[in-house]
């Protein structure tokens, strides 16, 4: 996978390979270890993603993110930078889509509690070390109701600003009912 706005010689040099599997959510598959308020803000025009994120123990970090998936929509190549406040602020002001969720932290799952119209919808996603191990793990038949790697309709870029029209029109095209 490479990125196609880099030069030739630079395609992968500051990315690195998104190696992650996501799930419509049956149920929240245990006991959070922590959890996160997450604001995205998905930039129009672009694949960037700018983020806020505060950890239940008050950490906060913002974080600006490109995202270039594979020609199919599965996870590609992904950059991040943490920025601090004033780069957080300055970025902010730029036109987006937002998405507001929970992230609990359920090892190995993180997984998203979605808020506003998309309330009730959960996702969880599992990052791997190596193609081998994500395409050999076996997710839990009782927490997964289907998975959605490469589903661009339920990718979170999609979602953000997403109506309760829109969301049961991507989960019907998944075969699943809102």
């Amino acid at each position: 996978m490479l990125n196609p706005s880099a030069p030739a010689e630079k395609e992968r040099q500051y990315a690195k390979l998104e190696l992650e599997r996501r799930f419509l959510m049956a149920r929240v598959p245990g006991e959070a270890v922590r959890r996160a308020g997450l604001l995205d803000r998905y930039i129009h025009g672009t694949r960037l993603r700018l983020r806020r994120q505060q950890w239940d123990d008050g950490t906060v970090f913002h974080k600006l993110s490109q995202k270039v998936p594979t020609p199919d929509g599965h996870p590609g190549l992904i950059t991040t930078m943490y920025l601090d406040e004033a780069e957080y602020a300055a970025l902010q002001v730029l036109p987006a889509d937002v998405l507001r969720k929970v992230r609990l932290d359920v090892p190995p799952f993180g997984v998203d509690l979605f808020a506003g119209p998309l309330r009730g919808l959960v996702i969880g996603e599992v990052e791997f070390g190596s193609d081998a191990d994500r395409d050999a793990w076996v997710p839990p038949v009782d927490a997964v109701a289907r998975e959605i790697t490469g589903d661009r309709a339920l990718a979170c870029a999609a979602l953000a600003g997403a109506d309760r029209i829109r969301i049961a029109a991507a989960l019907a095209a998944a075969g699943l009912t809102a």
